[in-house]
């Protein structure tokens, strides 16, 4: 089996309400996703989706993405698709670096891969059932009551679980907004407060030790050195995210000491290839592990909960669904979603979300035989 061609769209995908990040540092009412469909000579094709929740918040940015893309197909083409660790050293060879580049090529060859053998992709990762994942809501930053009535909407809907954005200047401020959401849960709820490294340590360690929570704190200061600092002086358990990126960054974080658990997101790490490394590893280590994607739609949703479903059940946590968010759906009725607060993933062949093509549009760009083609 040989890849003859790759085809990419841009799709906006813009958000049902806007969407501001802690402190009103960003605020993101679309975003924009690149979708990606590997095709081979055997006639079987496999979909990946690489997608960011804005360009300010991660070292990504989209259109790069598509300029990555455009940089690797040629030197996919005539590669077997299902050497799945040959397709990505040829990617980091081809382009050092950039992972999220990479995250929708690698997993549109997993999604060929188990095509071809007739597996979902939960089994190929590890798993002996699709098991059904709990998913949690995202709350978007502002007052506490805002804050609260999006909770109590979330809970609504099955979600029993919160991440809940916080963070500023403010350490008064935010100690009351936490005191007041947690007095505001119910018995079967919790929160993750997320502050998305909008506090400097000396905020963190100064609101943190002022409040108790039934959850966990997610990135409280931008370095992980500087997570590391707070994670001393806490109860809380910490969750890493964004200042995590290679297998390096991951094993550093455990000799530090730094966290009790951290976000795998298969986008951000390059795919499904790495992503499942280091699941193994924070398996290896203890950690318990939050599985979701940096945005997109219900295709990348999908893909990491295959890789949750696969994961062991004291090892995961809740995962996020990115479109929840939306106010389209490029793949309406598939994949992974929200039923009474849970997720299971398809037990089809592959990644079991096959996107309309004619619901995407004009591909942006069509890689052929060694050939470029800008529609």
């Amino acid at each position: 089996m040989k890849i003859i061609g790759i085809t990419m769209w841009q799709l906006d995908l813009p958000l049902t309400r806007p969407y501001w990040l802690p402190g009103g540092r960003l605020k993101f009412e679309k975003i924009d996703s690149t979708f990606v469909r590997v095709d081979t000579d055997a006639d079987v094709s496999g979909w990946g989706e690489s997608c960011h929740w804005g360009n300010t918040n991660r070292p990504a940015h989209d259109p790069w993405v598509r300029a990555g893309i455009a940089t690797l197909a040629p030197l996919l083409l005539g590669q077997d698709p299902r050497s799945l660790e040959a397709i990505n050293r040829t990617m980091d060879m081809g382009l050092p670096g950039h992972l999220y580049v990479k995250s929708a090529i690698d997993i549109a060859c997993w999604d060929i891969l188990g095509k071809a053998t007739g597996m979902p992709l939960w089994r190929l990762l590890g798993g002996t059932e699709a098991n059904p994942v709990a998913v949690n809501s995202s709350i978007s930053t502002g007052t506490s009551d805002e804050m609260i009535a999006l909770i109590r909407d979330a809970y609504s809907e099955g979600y029993r679980t919160h991440f809940a954005k916080i963070g500023g200047s403010d350490p008064v401020a935010d100690i009351a907004r936490i005191q007041a959401i947690e007095a505001a849960l119910k018995p079967d709820e919790k929160v993750t407060y997320d502050v998305n490294q909008a506090w400097l340590p000396a905020v963190a360690i100064q609101v943190l030790n002022n409040v108790s929570v039934r959850g966990w704190i997610e990135q409280p200061c931008e370095t992980l050195q500087q997570c590391a600092q707070v994670a001393q002086r806490i109860m809380q358990p910490i969750m890493l995210d964004e200042c995590l990126h290679t297998f390096d960054d991951h094993l550093l974080a455990w000799r530090l000491g730094a966290c009790e658990g951290i976000k795998v997101k298969p986008n951000r790490m390059g795919g499904l290839t790495k992503a499942r490394q280091i699941r193994d590893f924070g398996v290896s280590v203890g950690w318990q592990m939050h599985f979701a994607d940096l945005g997109g739609s219900a295709l990348a949703d999908t893909a990491a909960i295959h890789l949750a479903s696969s994961t062991p059940a004291a090892n995961r946590l809740a995962s996020w669904l990115c479109h929840h968010h939306l106010a389209v759906d490029p793949v309406p009725g598939q994949g992974a979603r929200n039923i009474d607060g849970f997720a299971a993933p398809p037990t089809a062949p592959g990644l079991g979300v096959e996107p309309d093509v004619a619901a995407l549009g004009i591909p942006a760009s069509v890689f052929h035989k060694g050939r470029r083609y800008d529609p």
